[in-house]
């Protein structure tokens, strides 16, 4: 894992790594009889899961602390004389599967709360799993269609998902007010841009280069206008 993290200069501590380590661990285990991912073999399931969504994390740390408001930046305000911690960033992760990239946005940032949901009982109750044995209070899970959710969240991603029309009109009532749409995806995904609604602006695509990794990939991020 050194090395990968090296590439993408991202730093984990100990506990972080081992936490991911033992999140492909179970990940690997359960898939046998749980079907989270296609992938079998552990090598693929390292460059194509592992490295490919840690490759998010210095553009998602970017946008964190460029983001306005306080919740956005993690500053803590002060309140009638005294001091108040700001509520975290809410993420939603999106047809999230068995937890990518949600369950490793949750350990390498503690400081977001991760909701990942899924229409398949069984990887929200993966994921919960994970979120219990590795001790992730920012991680849940819900077994849920996005749509009927009542929550908002300031970040909503997702992995290869939907098209960028079918993912915007799915969960535009689950952003918050001012959240961005961060949405992985392969190649720049030009003709999808184009049929968004117009109201609907991508303000930001961002080439990801995986480590180990020989496939085009982007980070589109996408907001309401004005």
């Amino acid at each position: 894992m050194a090395p990968v993290l090296d590439a993408l200069q991202v730093t984990l501590d100990d506990e972080q790594r081992q936490r991911c380590a033992a999140y492909m661990g179970m990940l690997s285990h359960w898939n046998a009889t749980y079907n989270l991912t296609a992938l079998r073999d552990a090598p693929d399931m390292f460059t194509h899961h592992l490295s490919d969504c840690l490759t998010v994390l210095p553009h998602l740390a970017k946008h964190l602390a460029m983001a306005p408001g306080e919740a956005a930046a993690g500053v803590v305000g002060q309140q009638g004389g005294a001091l108040r911690a700001a509520p975290a960033v809410r993420l939603l992760d999106v047809g999230s599967g068995g937890g990518l990239p949600g369950v490793l946005l949750a350990i390498a940032r503690p400081d977001v709360q991760v909701c990942c949901v899924d229409t398949v009982g069984k990887k929200a109750a993966f994921i919960r799993q994970v979120a219990a044995e590795l001790r992730l209070p920012n991680l849940r899970a819900e077994h849920a269609r996005v749509e009927d959710l009542n929550s908002r969240h300031d970040i909503v991603t997702s992995r290869a998902f939907a098209s960028l029309a079918d993912f915007v009109a799915l969960t535009r009532e689950r952003l918050a007010p001012g959240g961005v749409w961060m949405a992985m995806k392969g190649k720049s995904p030009d003709e999808e841009q184009a049929v968004l609604p117009d109201d609907v602006e991508v303000f930001h695509v961002e080439p990801l280069q995986v480590p180990g990794l020989d496939a085009e990939r982007c980070l589109v991020w996408m907001r309401v206008r004005g």
